[in-house]
């Protein structure tokens, strides 16, 4: 039987963002990546800027898929929405997810030692961006495309920037945390997942900085494949 994995956009991303995920998937996974309101095939609905609101739009979308087996992977921003909708899930009685598969942002619990101002001016912002990679030069040089994608990243890094941790009782869940060499995630920040689950969590390190995920698909679900082949389909 195959394992839905709902992939949960980061900052700015869209369905898109985990098309290099689909070639290189093992064949009992299938890969949901999940759009937000404002950006592609959802261009006409308006941004959200409440991180709350974003798991709540995109648990309205994932609740009817539930009654198969599914995992979750979220990256950056990702990782905060599929913590809150798991939180949600199991507040209401539900199992949630077989595994939670997360990458480039320490534990909700930690504090962020270098937060993104959603309202840096616009040459600021886009040394920003480029400080943590994951936009090509030509992206950034390009007017167009920064003013068409600005409000959707400043939106976004708002509901990072607002969100407040509020402590709950750990899951059930085994946990893989992934992370940068090169990024602001430590050793002790990426531990502070830990403190979300009973399970032991597996740290997995990569070279490169927040947006090495781009540069391995492959590896990424080749440790998603492992880690849920050794699980009880509930």
């Amino acid at each position: 039987m195959k394992i839905n994995l709902f992939c949960f956009p980061f900052a700015g991303g869209s369905v898109y963002s985990y098309a290099k995920y689909n070639g290189v998937a093992p064949r009992n996974i299938k890969l949901i990546p999940l759009e937000l309101p404002g950006r592609g095939k959802r261009i006409i609905e308006p941004l959200l800027t409440d991180i709350h609101s974003m798991a709540d739009d995109l648990y309205r979308i994932i609740k009817p898929m539930l009654n198969e087996p599914y995992a979750f992977y979220g990256h950056s921003m990702g990782t905060v929405l599929s913590y809150l909708i798991t939180r949600r899930l199991i507040s209401e009685g539900q199992s949630g997810p077989l595994y939670l598969f997360m990458s480039g942002r320490f534990g909700p619990s930690a504090k962020d030692p270098d937060p993104f101002n959603h309202n840096l001016p616009k040459n600021e912002f886009r040394a920003k961006l480029k400080e943590i990679g994951g936009s090509p030069d030509e992206f950034l040089a390009d007017d167009t495309l920064m003013d068409f994608f600005d409000p959707i990243l400043r939106a976004d890094f708002r509901a990072i920037e607002e969100y407040q941790y509020q402590p709950t009782e750990p899951f059930d869940i085994p946990m893989v945390i992934m992370v940068g060499k090169e990024e602001k995630v430590t050793p002790e920040t990426a531990m502070a997942w830990q403190v979300e689950t009973t399970k032991p969590i597996d740290i997995r390190w990569f070279n490169g900085k927040h947006f090495f995920i781009l540069d391995y698909p492959s590896e990424i679900m080749r440790i998603i494949g492992q880690k849920l082949q050794t699980v009880t389909i509930r």
